[in-house]
């Protein structure tokens, strides 16, 4: 064998005569790899959703809730507490709420055995809070300043819930809170920062006064704030806020950064990706063992083949290198293979889940080049025992 053309030609040859033999080498180093691309693109592309659906609804949006001293069962905000929000500088818009207690919700009378053992929030909400949440409707309208005028008992649901009820876009319909018929005028899109608000009715504040609360006061009180703070001054303005509702009082207010829920999220991404990359590594690294185990039983299966090109004169660093240059096409077709099957899996994993496609540029030679690193290193012991293989010894095992 006198050129290097010649040794590739013969090291193809043994792969494609052996068909069975070499897919069944691909499938280790195939499996790897398209798990670290899996893993890796899917993670980048649920990442990728993330940061998209951060940009669409800010980072800047802080929650505050009642969180009264000790005994109260119903804590709530001050009557003024819209005013002390809005005296942080930093603020930028505010709404606020009241979730309501102890409400049967129903599409109907007859279903409300149902509905009993499955509580649905209710909550009483002010005007403003689809443009603090930057929320938009699906259909209809949200409440407004008329609605709070004439006490109408005009509701809004979210979207979750128009699909449990079988809701469609401008129907006509009724809901039923405690037994009193409300008019749905609209439905809230999906809430990525308050995810109970898709399946939440939103009545307003005169309304659940009139039918729910019992109170002496004008106004029912609100237990929960939606704030929108100048964009970077997310931590400041919560600090300032917890001073300015309380204004030294005894009851507390506790605060959270609603776009920590999403980088939370985006941990628990990174802990998985780095647990299937690690399963893929493993599942090459016994990919590499298989193929070992393999080609070493191929060396005594071809051990006359061996024997009488070690007597035409081939010496032992062409023998070597032959088996050297088939763990090597091994590594390269399982990881092109690999590259292309992990490729898929983040396209159908991102399609299913709605994400952004995010495929790394780097993940494609990384993704071969462990294959091929893998596969060789696997074949070093059964290339040198071939190389060892003497003519005569051939016979014995042949």
């Amino acid at each position: 064998m006198k050129t290097f053309r010649d040794l590739l030609r013969v090291a193809l040859t043994g792969l494609y005569a052996r068909k069975v033999r070499t897919l069944l080498l691909l499938l280790g180093p195939m499996i790897g790899v398209a798990a670290i691309i899996a893993a890796v693109g899917l993670t980048d592309s649920a990442k990728g959703d993330l940061k998209e659906k951060v940009n669409k609804l800010g980072t800047n949006l802080i929650g505050v809730a009642a969180s009264s001293s000790f005994g109260s069962k119903d804590p709530t905000l001050p009557q003024d507490v819209i005013a002390r929000s809005q005296s942080v500088y930093t603020v930028t818009s505010v709404a606020e709420i009241r979730e309501l207690s102890n409400i049967i919700v129903t599409p109907y009378k007859e279903a409300k055995d149902k509905y009993e053992a499955v509580p649905i929030p209710v909550v009483a909400s002010d005007i403003q809070l689809p443009s603090v949440l930057k929320v938009q409707l699906i259909s209809g309208r949200w409440l407004n300043e008329f609605d709070d005028q004439v006490v109408s008992r005009s509701a809004v649901i979210g979207i979750g819930l128009a699909r449990q009820f079988s809701y469609l876009p401008g129907e006509v319909r009724t809901i039923e809170l405690n037994g009193i018929r409300y008019g749905v005028v609209g439905i809230l899109s999906e809430v990525e920062l308050e995810p109970s608000f898709d399946n939440a009715v939103f009545i307003g504040f005169p309304s659940a006064k009139a039918d729910f609360v019992d109170t002496k006061d004008d106004r029912i009180l609100s237990n929960k704030l939606y704030v929108r703070s100048k964009e970077g001054s997310e931590k400041v303005t919560a600090d300032a806020l917890r001073v300015a509702i309380n204004l030294g009082g005894p009851n507390q207010v506790t605060t959270d950064i609603k776009s920590e829920a999403l980088q939370l999220a985006a941990q628990s991404d990174q802990q998985i990706k780095l647990i299937v990359v690690s399963m893929g590594i493993l599942a090459s690294i016994v990919g590499g063992v298989g193929i070992a185990n393999v080609m070493s039983i191929s060396v005594i299966q071809r051990s006359a083949e061996i024997g009488i090109r070690r007597a035409l004169g081939h010496t032992r660093s062409i023998i070597a290198s032959q088996f050297l240059l088939e763990a090597l096409f091994i590594g390269l077709l399982g990881g092109i293979c690999g590259v292309m099957l992990g490729i898929l899996s983040i396209f159908i994993g991102a399609t299913i889940a709605g994400w952004v496609f995010v495929l790394a540029p780097w993940l494609i030679p990384a993704g071969i080049a462990l294959a091929m690193v893998i596969s060789v290193v696997a074949g070093l012991y059964p290339s040198v025992r071939a190389a060892r293989l003497e003519p005569l010894e051939t016979l014995r095992l042949g």
